[in-house]
């Protein structure tokens, strides 16, 4: 059975994820599936707001992408979910003279509340708090990073935690993620919410959150599949 649904996962994936070439705005868009939810396209945060807020978000357009405007804030979108497959593109400035969690920081969060790490590894033996990590439950399985300043892919699984009717949960929330194409991690359960959260009942469905850890982290190409 496991291997039956790594393989529907893997083929779901191969079907539907998009080239992380060069080309500038919406690259791929063709591949997206006929159900799917485009929360970017490269014109406008119409799907997006400030997190926290029903303010805009403060981030940058710029030549099809999302750039972060740093200390302008986390951006969410305005619809939530709870089980999905989730497609992002990022890309990382160099920063050379930084290390470790200051360069090229954001993260990805399911739900509002369950992080995928943004940074730059590239080269490293993957850690807890590298690029790919289940941020607070577990390193990626292999370091699947491009180097800095080359456009790569998160494709991600999401299953939120389950609650019976007493309110008492019976399953965490789980992912099975790839990046550039590559598993970095299958069904990897987290034990809480991590920091910088939006908090509040695990119950509730939440947004897709991405973070403003102060650098100028890009984005484009997401979109969603509920489940």
């Amino acid at each position: 059975m496991m291997r039956t649904t790594l393989c529907l996962i893997v083929c779901l994936v191969a079907l539907s994820a998009v080239s992380a070439g060069s080309a500038p705005l919406f690259k791929g868009s063709e591949h997206i599936p006929a159900d799917a939810v485009v929360l970017f396209d490269g014109t406008n945060f119409n799907e997006w707001v400030k997190c926290g807020s029903s303010d805009p978000a403060g981030w940058k357009i710029e030549n099809g992408y999302m750039v972060i405007r740093p200390g302008s804030g986390y951006i969410c979108t305005k619809r939530n979910f709870t089980d999905f497959q989730l497609h992002v593109e990022f890309w990382l400035p160099l920063m050379a003279d930084a290390k470790g969690q200051a360069r090229a920081n954001s993260g990805v969060y399911l739900q509002g509340r369950f992080e995928i790490q943004v940074l730059d590894s590239y080269g490293l033996k993957p850690e807890m708090g590298d690029c790919g990590a289940a941020y607070g439950a577990s390193p990626p399985m292999v370091n699947a990073c491009r180097p800095p300043e080359q456009w790569q892919t998160y494709d991600i699984v999401y299953h939120a935690p389950k609650f019976d009717e007493k309110g008492n949960q019976t399953a965490g929330p789980r992912a099975t993620v790839f990046q550039n194409g590559v598993l970095i991690h299958y069904n990897v359960e987290w034990p809480h919410a991590g920091a910088g959260s939006i908090g509040g009942d695990e119950k509730s469905p939440g947004p897709i959150m991405l973070q403003d850890h102060g650098n100028p982290i890009r984005y484009r190409n997401v979109w969603i599949r509920t489940l």
